[in-house]
């Protein structure tokens, strides 16, 4: 497996709830930073960043056009407009725009993890998450492409097995995880890729 240099997590229905679970239990030394869509109006976003920063070691923020993607820190997309990262010469960017819809959703999970898939190919970890739908299936399909290690939710701890079950379902995950071990496996693989790379 190649050195884990973000973790791409994508979410819709039940969605908070499993963050409010997952973040808190990363450290925040994790050496990476977390991109994550959650399907959510843009009323709350900001406060779903809010109380997941208070109550995560992790900085979380809601992600902003410009910002520079740091270890460390995770960046919610912001309801309503779709985030995906650029490789600049001085880093990585986030980028939040307006571009149509996918699947009815924006933020969009396909839209990040396929920017996610070009600007780190196979040094990304791809989380999905509960969700009605499908969106995070053809994005995961791009990063598995560039060899990509992928996690599921699995069946019984996800609210709406949608967004996992399709990406199952197209043979995309690597392993299905309880939501309670997802941090773990979380932290083991980003932990021994960068030992066993170093």
């Amino acid at each position: 497996m190649s050195k884990v240099e973000v973790v791409a997590l994508g979410l819709s229905t039940g969605g908070p709830g499993a963050l409010d679970q997952l973040m808190p239990s990363l450290p925040g030394d994790l050496g990476v930073p977390v991109l994550i869509v959650q399907h959510m109006p843009s009323t709350f976003t900001p406060l779903l960043a809010s109380m997941l920063n208070r109550r995560s070691a992790l900085r979380v923020t809601e992600a902003r056009d410009g910002l520079w993607v740091e270890e460390n820190t995770a960046y919610i997309a912001p309801g309503g407009r779709h985030m995906r990262v650029r490789q600049c010469a001085e880093g990585v960017v986030i980028e939040t725009t307006l571009d149509p819809p996918e699947q009815h959703c924006r933020p969009s999970v396909d839209y990040l993890f396929r920017s996610v898939s070009e600007v780190y190919g196979a040094h990304a970890l791809g989380v999905i998450m509960t969700g009605m739908g499908s969106d995070g299936t053809h994005g995961l399909a791009a990063m598995k492409a560039k060899g990509a290690h992928v996690l599921a939710q699995d069946e019984k701890s996800s609210t709406v097995f949608g967004m996992p079950g399709a990406a199952a379902e197209a043979g995309l995950t690597d392993e299905q995880l309880p939501l309670d071990q997802l941090a773990n496996r979380i932290v083991d693989l980003v932990v021994r890729s960068q030992n066993r790379n170093n």
